[in-house]
């Protein structure tokens, strides 16, 4: 892939930050931020939406390996009920930058807006497809949210959560219907909220 060659005056080093998670009716929003190495170059990196779970988790792997330094970053869902989705995303990507052992001169932020951050940051739109640090934090993010699913579906199986990642689809909704929320849903979001006002009738 052909990386855009951004511009970056006197950046040494550049990290990375995406989210995976906005959109699900349950569970953290995951961030991560990613300080990729020149010297220790990581093949096939991309969006992670557009690898398959084999070739995800393989880069996963490498890039914890390879990476200069990466950190990742969250915020519970009774922080994003308390805070609204789009705050609780930039807290989590502030907690990833923060939590990188080396600090970065430069970040670069997939989407179109900049979390409040003590070095220079830029905003990229579609930066997941565009710059490599973001992909990588991209799949460091959701691969990372995703086995977290798998876990509470382990616990939780009625409601299909290895299978659709929270998101709101009709298996989900379906299940809340059935079973109600539990403590893991966003109470704030408004299938979950309706769904709760219903058992309180």
């Amino acid at each position: 892939m052909q990386y855009e060659p951004f511009v970056y005056p006197d950046a040494q080093l550049i990290a990375g930050v995406d989210e995976v998670g906005r959109g699900p009716l349950v569970g953290a929003v995951v961030t991560a931020a990613v300080i990729l190495d020149p010297a220790n170059p990581i093949e096939g990196l991309t969006d992670s939406k557009k690898l398959s779970e084999k070739k995800r988790l393989a880069l996963f792997d490498e890039i914890k390996e390879k990476a200069l330094s990466w950190s990742l970053g969250r915020c519970e869902p009774a922080e994003i009920d308390e805070l609204n989705i789009l705050q609780a995303t930039m807290v989590a990507m502030q907690r990833a930058v923060a939590g990188l052992s080396v600090q970065p001169d430069f970040v670069l932020i997939d989407g179109n807006r900049v979390p409040q951050l003590p070095m220079p940051a830029q905003a990229v739109v579609k930066g997941d497809l565009r710059v490599a640090e973001i992909s990588a934090a991209s799949i460091l993010a959701k691969v990372t949210r995703d086995q977290e699913m798998v876990e509470l579906d382990a616990r939780f199986p009625a409601y299909g959560f290895a299978q659709h990642k929270g998101y709101p689809t009709k298996a989900h909704f379906a299940a809340l219907e059935e079973f109600g929320a539990i403590d893991e849903h966003r109470k704030s979001f408004k299938p979950v909220r309706e769904r709760i006002a219903q058992n309180l009738k």
